[in-house]
């Protein structure tokens, strides 16, 4: 009799119990990983437009105390600009002083900050195309093709959460905008 009693308090669970924890925890991933990439990709979108809007605003704030232009530009390797056509800022940036206002990197001028390429697959594309803007004395944006430029972030799969467009007028405003959102008459798309 001792031995029948013994053994009904050790027996482990069953395969039910198992079960019904393995649902429950499926049920919890499958909500989960979702809203965790869903965030991630919010925060690394947000770092890399605000990146660039950092730098510009810097370069506009050194440019004021310097009382010299000062340039940001397209920049693969970090030392030079990619040249003026180029539209694709992913591939990384440098803000400069630009002693001559030439919009190339000279002898005589500062490297002051450097953005490298983007690790992710993202595209941050300038729409008209140019690859610098330069900021004068008074602070102002010169070297824009338009009236104002927009500069676009599209995550891999391009959709409307993950659209960012940063906007920038001839007198130096800067603004993050999100998708189909019109700021200075600029529509980000």
């Amino acid at each position: 009799m001792i031995n029948r009693s013994l053994r009904r308090t050790s027996r482990g669970i069953t395969l039910l119990e198992v079960v019904i924890v393995m649902a429950i925890a499926a049920t919890l991933m499958a909500i989960a990983v979702p809203s965790y990439r869903y965030v991630t990709n919010a925060n690394r979108i947000a770092a890399e437009v605000n990146g660039l809007l950092g730098d510009l605003q810097y370069a506009r704030g050194e440019a004021i105390k310097q009382g010299q232009t000062v340039t940001v530009c397209v920049s693969s390797n970090g030392t030079s600009c990619s040249g003026a056509a180029v539209a694709t800022w992913q591939n990384g940036w440098i803000v400069f002083s630009d002693a001559n206002n030439d919009h190339t990197v000279d002898g005589g001028d500062v490297i002051l900050r450097v953005q490298n390429t983007f690790t992710s697959t993202d595209t941050f594309v300038a729409n008209p195309a140019t690859g610098y803007v330069t900021f004068n004395r008074e602070g102002f944006a010169t070297g824009l093709v338009a009236a104002g430029q927009l500069i676009t972030l599209h995550a891999l799969i391009p959709n409307s959460a993950s659209t960012r467009c940063l906007s920038l007028t001839f007198v130096g405003l800067m603004t993050v905008q999100t998708y189909n959102n019109t700021n200075n008459g600029m529509t980000c798309t």
